[in-house]
């Protein structure tokens, strides 16, 4: 096990009706006014909005609000946020939604107290300050309401790129499980393979010795397989959705990425298909998961052999562990299909004819240097061949 340090200050209040004491929260953590932040009509519909509010006017704390969110967050509407910001003289930025508000409220929070452009911070420049955030969480699905990281996409050249620092773990986090109750049984399923995507991420490491982390990982990988179809199948599942949910915290709060390499390359494979196609995050990491395993399964055969042992039941073939680690990578493409989601490029509706640009863009768009990826250095060709092997 490598070196580590970890801080985790996030306060989270688990349960039923706890957006109700959202203003509580706010003034706890020192805010005086608030930018409300969500996406589209749900938050409005179901009522949460206006409880959030009423929760906040209880406690004599003013706000602003700014909605219009989208899956994949857009940077315009990040700048956007910003300018309002200042202009009202805000001091704290309360997410309502799922990780695409979390992530545009973070690209907020940060930009407001910087005097240049917010995307350096996504070009790779730490984030070391910005004003308290605060999230509501609608969907177990990105973690961001635990984790130092966000994701943004700019139009302008369409780069999906994440940006990272403990400035952007939220003061406190609520998540009620109840609010999942009313998702597409789709998006619950997008959620489910995203989770599992970021422990995915962790898992596959060239650190050795790191027996522990390795059994979280695995934990939270049989929860997801015994819980999963349970929420995808009834999203009103409450305890399967709260197990869910604290999982989701836990795969991207970063307690099982410590003391070990970490890969990422499906996450940046994944976002050109995202960024081109607007396709759900989950749904494309569910898509190119398995094909950047058969890729990659060379270089550690025995751990993908251990994954498929530990966490999708296949027996160990000690003579020819490739065969092992072969039925887990198959497992887990029945498992996505069994939740509802796409495991080629045409369910996704992407094009074999876009497939160079994606992998140009992957290794060396937006300042990158040409290869991407911790537990195997991956080229533009070898993109390629990944996004091939998606076909």
């Amino acid at each position: 096990m490598d070196n580590f340090t970890f801080y985790s200050p996030t306060y989270f209040v688990f349960g039923k009706d706890e957006e109700n004491n959202t203003g509580k929260y706010v003034k706890r953590f020192g805010g005086s006014k608030v930018l409300i932040h969500y996406g589209g009509g749900s938050v409005v519909r179901s009522g949460l909005l206006d409880r959030v509010k009423a929760s906040l006017e209880k406690e004599g704390i003013a706000h602003v609000e700014l909605g219009g969110v989208m899956p994949n967050p857009r940077s315009g509407l990040v700048y956007e946020g910003i300018d309002l910001c200042k202009k009202e003289g805000v001091d704290f930025v309360l997410a309502v939604g799922g990780g695409s508000s979390i992530d545009s409220a973070k690209a907020i929070a940060a930009g407001v107290v910087y005097d240049g452009d917010f995307w350096d911070f996504y070009k790779g420049k730490p984030v070391t300050e910005a004003l308290p955030i605060a999230t509501i969480l609608t969907i177990s699905a990105a973690g961001s309401e635990g984790s130092p990281d966000s994701v943004i996409t700019q139009e302008d050249g369409m780069y999906k790129r994440g940006a990272s620092g403990e400035a952007f773990r939220p003061a406190f986090s609520i998540l009620n499980p109840a609010l999942t109750a009313t998702l597409p049984k789709y998006q619950v399923a997008c959620g489910i393979t995203d989770i599992m995507a970021h422990l995915f991420e962790r898992y596959f490491t060239t650190t050795k010795e790191v027996e522990v982390i390795d059994r979280m990982i695995e934990g939270l990988l049989l929860t997801m397989v015994k819980e999963g179809p349970l929420a995808a199948a009834d999203p009103a599942n409450y305890d399967a959705e709260a197990n869910i949910m604290w999982a989701g915290m836990m795969a991207h709060n970063n307690s099982c990425g410590v003391g070990r390499v970490q890969d990422w390359a499906s996450h940046d494979i994944e976002h050109e298909l995202s960024a081109i196609y607007d396709c759900a995050h989950g749904a494309g990491l569910a898509t190119v998961f398995p094909a950047w395993m058969a890729y990659n399964m060379k270089h550690d055969v025995a751990r993908f052999a251990q994954l498929a042992v530990r966490v999708w039941g296949c027996e160990m073939d000690f003579q020819h562990p490739e065969n092992t680690a072969k039925a887990g990578i198959e497992a887990l493409k029945a498992f996505s299909k069994s939740i509802g989601m796409p495991t080629s490029f045409a369910e996704l509706g992407a094009k074999e004819a876009d497939i160079e640009k994606m992998a140009e863009t992957a290794c060396y768009g937006d300042g990158r240097e040409g290869t991407i990826g911790g537990f195997a250095k991956l080229n533009k060709d070898d993109v390629m061949a990944i996004y091939k092997l998606m076909l």
